[in-house]
């Protein structure tokens, strides 16, 4: 441990968890002994850290080096200097201050540099220069909430603190950023990057990459009324059926108990509403459940609200698994002291009681996932203390991320199926664990921003309250990573609003059916490299300035784009085909576009875009994905998309069941050359026959698969060819 000359006691820790992501925690004698609730209960990723890291010191500074990035701490008043891997100046400190109750740090900002991160903590704009910004959660205002953000300059910094932290990104003052922590401990971590993605990757590289959901939640969820009741509730599923629009999910809100909004763990059905629940097991094959799942092929959900002390069985997990956290046990020495006199959250705690335990008799119901509501997670409660020793200031935005992790690994462990865990509320380390929708913000374009600045914490797995009565609302909904129709209050089912908003869904919700091979794939590949599958435009064109200021379109996935309620658009660089028309527009200028009479909205195919697309299902389980129709926009750089298979629902792809198909493509002048090829199989691929459907601008001459020729269709209005793959193996198109 080091200590401060000019700020006595003062203990430095620095230490290099890779070549790129440093840490450094000051902490001042009022705080000795502190320890963060990330870190504590174990939130962060373990990282291997960098052998090669080199420490130095002399008179004035200690230095930590790796090969891509040092960190100089003055050792007389502990601020920093943070370069990369060459020497160039990322980030320069200018003053760092400890009070009782919380340490505040300022930074010298670039004219230049602007800044992005942070989370739904504005629905206004993506980019934060010249703005303050709170991180707190809070209802409505600011669902999720990360102290993390990173600069144009290529660095980045996370607060690593559960406390309130206000941060002034040059608004004050042009050339100044800074924070201030309620914490009171001076502990960031420090990330260095060429671009802003790469940035990104690194954060969710510490606090985690999103999990794989299960493949059914990417179809349609639709929630009932709150009014309705089981009757209600078969014949809402039996709609959907009939009038063949494709979903998988029926939820019901918190009508469905005895008691509205029950916080406690005796929660029971309503008995009027829901009869023979209560002796399900006696009337098995007789209640609403059967005939939704077993009957329909539904998946089922219920809403929750809980206000119960978690932080019980946090202690319980840092202990040995021998021994038990209890509230007849804590007289024991073995125990942390500030267990020794604790208050109950709630009188629903049971001390002795994960807060899951309560929850499997749900499951055994026929419950495949549950909503948590927002409810007492945004709320504050100053007048809390927890179990464990923390009030309500350090414990309130802790408090979302046990909540989350213990219904996923409660749930995991119960049915050894993949746990979906649908929460609108999240701190730095959320997107580990939880999926998300935007709580009660709607479904119009100002929740898309939310929507960007989520993920810009590399969280894409998310969705709103569709808009499910107005077109536009309609086509947004849809072309989101999750896709729900939530009638809580409201009656906005397809079928009640006329023949045009019918067929709208009726054609969505096909559309997003077909889609499903194309985005589990992606989600699978986001659980990899961390990046988002609702891609705003601004990060992944992070030098085209243009791309700052588009609020109304996004990437869904990297080979679609999607354009919501404006009809005046920018499109990125590269050329973008009118998924509707086949219409070719040029990148890097702003267009008015517009659409068929059928359809509520832009989609675009992206130059060296790959979209596989399966069959139209009504759920996911009707039948095997067995035939696939390549979508290709063939560029004059090689890309590639790599299909992903697996059971979909349980974690054998963990021991390596799965399989993969990669398709490779280029084009020059004469020729497109497409590659496909079974790279991995650890299980069968379930796809017997592959087509393709390939944007060209002209007839080709002859096209040879597998080194046959096969004959092929050609469409002059739309500048397409399709056909049928031989099989594995190299396609050429001959162009002349």
């Amino acid at each position: 441990m080091k200590v401060l000359t000019e700020k006595p006691a003062c203990s430095v820790e620095f230490s290099a968890l890779e070549k790129n992501i440093l840490h450094l925690r000051i902490t001042p004698p009022r705080r000795e002994g502190y320890v963060n609730g990330l870190e504590k209960y174990g939130f962060y990723e373990t990282l291997p850290g960098d052998p090669e890291a080199v420490e130095k010191e002399d008179e004035d500074f200690w230095t930590l080096s790796t090969s891509l990035c040092t960190l100089k701490v003055s050792r007389r008043d502990g601020t920093i200097t943070f370069c990369d891997g060459k020497g160039n100046l990322l980030l320069r400190q200018e003053k760092l201050e400890f009070s009782p109750r919380e340490v505040s740090a300022v930074f010298e900002a670039d004219e230049k540099e602007d800044f992005a991160g942070f989370g739904d903590v504005s629905r206004e704009h993506c980019w934060y220069r010249g703005k303050k910004v709170n991180c707190f959660l809070a209802n409505v205002k600011s669902y999720i909430a990360s102290p993390f953000f990173f600069s144009t300059k290529g660095y980045a910094l996370l607060v690593n603190t559960t406390f309130q932290t206000v941060f002034d990104m040059a608004c004050t003052r042009k050339d100044r950023i800074s924070f201030a922590d309620g914490s009171g401990v001076f502990d960031i971590f420090l990330f260095a990057a060429p671009d802003c993605k790469s940035l990104v990757s690194l954060y969710t590289r510490l606090t985690g990459r999103p999990k794989l959901p299960p493949v059914w939640s990417l179809g349609l969820w639709h929630i009932c009324n709150n009014l309705c009741n089981a009757r209600d509730t078969v014949e809402e599923g039996l709609h959907y059926r009939e009038k063949e629009i494709p979903c998988d999910v029926i939820g019901l809100e918190p009508g469905w108990m005895g008691q509205d909004y029950d916080y406690g763990t005796k929660k029971n059905w309503d008995p009027v509403k829901f009869p023979h629940m209560i002796q399900q097991f006696k009337f098995r094959n007789r209640t609403f459940l059967d005939a939704l799942k077993n009957g329909m092929g539904f998946h089922f959900e219920l809403w929750l609200c809980e206000d119960y002390d978690l932080t019980w069985e946090e202690e319980r997990r840092i202990h040995s698994e021998t021994k038990k956290v209890s509230a007849g046990m804590l007289d024991n020495e073995e125990f942390d002291t500030h267990l020794l006199n604790p208050s109950i959250l709630d009188p629903t705690t049971i001390p002795e009681e994960p807060w899951f335990e309560h929850l499997k008799n749900f499951v055994d119901f026929g419950a495949d996932f549950f909503k948590l509501d927002a409810a007492k997670q945004v709320i504050p409660h100053p007048d809390r203390h927890y179990a464990n020793g923390m009030d309500d200031e350090e414990c309130h935005n802790l408090y979302c991320l046990m909540l989350i992790r213990q219904m996923y690994e409660g749930f995991a462990s119960y049915t050894k199926r993949r746990p979906l865990v649908f929460n609108p509320c999240g701190w730095t380390t959320f997107q580990k664990y939880a999926v998300t929708w935007t709580g009660d913000t709607g479904g119009r374009q100002g929740t898309l921003t939310g929507m960007m600045n989520t993920a810009m914490l590399g969280h894409g797995i998310v969705t709103n309250d569709m808009a499910a009565n107005e077109e536009y609302g309609i086509h947004f909904g849809y072309l989101l990573p999750l896709s729900q129709i939530n009638n809580y209050s409201s009656y906005k089912m397809p079928w009640l609003w006329g023949k045009k908003i019918l067929e709208l869904h009726r054609f969505y919700s096909s559309l997003r059916s077909r889609l499903i091979p194309y985005l589990y794939s992606s989600l699978r590949e986001t659980t990899l490299s961390g990046l988002p599958v609702l891609m705003p435009l601004c990060l992944e064109f992070e030098n085209d300035p243009a791309c700052r200021n588009v609020k109304n379109a996004y990437l869904f996935g990297n080979s679609l784009l999607v354009v919501i309620y404006e009809k005046e658009t920018y499109f990125p660089e590269g050329k973008w085909q009118d998924f509707w028309t086949g219409k070719i527009h040029q990148g890097k200028k702003t267009e008015t576009i517009s659409w068929p009479e059928n359809r509520a909205g832009g989609l675009f195919l992206r130059e060296g875009g790959i979209v596989p697309m399966g069959p139209v299902l009504q759920y996911r389980s009707e039948r095997k994905v067995d035939e696939l129709e390549w979508r290709l926009f063939p560029g004059r750089k090689e890309t590639s998309f790599t299909y992903y298979e697996d059971d979909g629902v349980s974690f054998d792809f963990e021991e390596g069941k799965y399989a993969l198909t990669v398709l490779k493509m280029e084009r020059n002048d004469d020729l497109i050359r497409i590659h496909l090829e079974n790279t991995y199989a650890g299980i069968p691929s379930e796809v017997k026959k592959s087509s393709f459907r390939i944007v060209c601008e002209k007839r080709p001459v002859r096209i040879l698969s597998c080194g046959q020729e096969i004959p092929f269709a050609y469409d002059e209005a739309r500048g397409e060819v399709s056909g049928d793959f031989a099989g594995y193996g190299e396609t050429l198109l001959y162009l002349r």
